[in-house]
């Protein structure tokens, strides 16, 4: 069955009116026949049907056990993370999220859990950091933002070996291109904020679990802590993700043509994107991810400078300056200064992130202008250093007569 089919068609119509679109049960509590008899709600922090709906769907699309949403990415991280102790430890690709890092940093040492951050580029690499206390290997794949391809299938075979874990942040390419359960993780979650909703009007974070051990789980974190994904926020999730399958089509084509762009234009340095036979694990990513490759593209400046960077994110007209990504309209952020500013600098370098690095999320507007608008942002660059030479030559010639 084609993806945008099995989407629609996971959506159940409403069985009580027959409405094709979900309704949004918009209720705290659910009327009960007798204590403890009622017809499987009992209270909105526990369940919820809008909720339960979207639950299913991600479910499906992932071909795990069950969902669950929340709040936020950080909040369905952060449930995950629950299912530690003091004393274990994770083993995480090194270029992580920086919300990722920081929850881990600075809340989650506290009591007594350790990381490991590695180069997971290489699936080897992992074994040096395992011991007795290694719970979790922590992937994204993509990374963010230098898009570093892991061998998810490779890794969760050494990991197995040692009855460890693997979590997988698919949020970069979305069920519609991955489906690391199927290549061997435990557990997937997503920044639901970006492809998934795909409109950049929320927030929400979803988990699945690929087996009912670790489903019930979640499920007791999820209700005990209560960080859930309210009704409203459901079902936009579900109105986004009826879409999802054509705008990630098209955000993959728009972001394969600004790379190749990209890779030729005199200002730029390196180009980050799965989809070049230039990137490092171009042929794994290939087989991952159904041939298609995501729409997110990074790069760096020949100029590696904050300033050179600055000024080129606050020139370009179609790719909006604001952090996130995934939606419909175009962004680009300057990671060192925004989404991983709190990540230190000397660990932000050790894993790519230049002082110049520009992450480009590329949207469903004509691929055309969103070259233009990239080609006068960058030319802005050079006309900018020749005018500065000039200006120096002028000086000496000055001094010199």
């Amino acid at each position: 069955m084609n993806k945008s089919t099995q989407i629609l068609h996971s959506i159940p119509t409403d069985p009580l009116t027959g409405s094709i679109s979900v309704p949004v049960y918009q209720t705290a509590t659910y009327v009960q026949q007798s204590p403890g008899v009622h017809k499987g709600y009992d209270y909105a922090r526990s369940n919820n049907p809008t909720r339960k709906v979207l639950e299913d769907l991600i479910a499906t699309l992932e071909e795990g056990d069950a969902g669950f949403a929340f709040a936020t990415g950080l909040a369905a991280i952060d449930a995950v993370l629950k299912l530690l102790s003091a004393g274990d430890e994770i083993i995480a690709v090194d270029d992580i999220y920086g919300g990722a890092y920081r929850l881990f940093t600075h809340v989650y040492s506290r009591f007594g859990i350790k990381v490991h951050y590695c180069d997971t580029t290489h699936a080897e690499n992992i074994l040096q950091y395992i011991n007795p206390n290694t719970r979790f290997i922590w992937l994204e794949s993509p990374t963010n933002p230098t898009l570093k391809i892991s061998d998810i299938k490779k890794i969760c075979a050494l990991a197995h070996a040692h009855n460890i874990q693997v979590v997988v942040d698919n949020t970069f390419a979305s069920p519609l291109l991955q489906q690391p359960l199927n290549l061997g993780a435990d557990i997937v979650l997503h920044s639901a904020t970006k492809y998934l909703a795909g409109h950049s009007d929320l927030v929400a974070g979803l988990v699945v679990c690929k087996t009912p051990v670790d489903s019930e789980k979640i499920r007791f974190i999820q209700n005990a802590s209560g960080g859930i994904l309210g009704p409203q926020d459901c079902w936009l999730t579900i109105r986004g993700i009826e879409t999802a399958q054509l705008r990630v089509e098209r955000q993959c084509e728009n972001a394969l043509k600004v790379a190749r762009f990209l890779e030729h234009h005199p200002a730029v340095r390196s180009v980050y994107y799965p989809g070049l036979v230039s990137h490092k694990n171009h042929s794994i990513a290939a087989l991952q991810q159904q041939g298609k490759f995501g729409g997110v593209v990074s790069f760096d400046l020949k100029k590696n400078t904050t300033e050179a960077a600055t000024r080129v994110v606050t020139s370009t007209q179609y790719f909006k300056l604001a952090e996130s990504l995934g939606g419909v309209k175009s962004l680009c952020c300057l990671p060192a200064e925004m989404t991983h500013k709190s990540v230190p600098a000397e660990k932000r370098h050790g894993s790519g992130i230049s002082d110049s690095l520009i992450r480009l999320s590329c949207g469903i507007e004509d691929a055309g202008d969103l070259i233009a608008d990239l080609q006068q942002a960058l030319d802005g660059i050079l006309h900018a250093e020749v005018l500065h030479l000039k200006s120096q030559q002028q000086q000496t010639q000055t001094v010199l007569s």
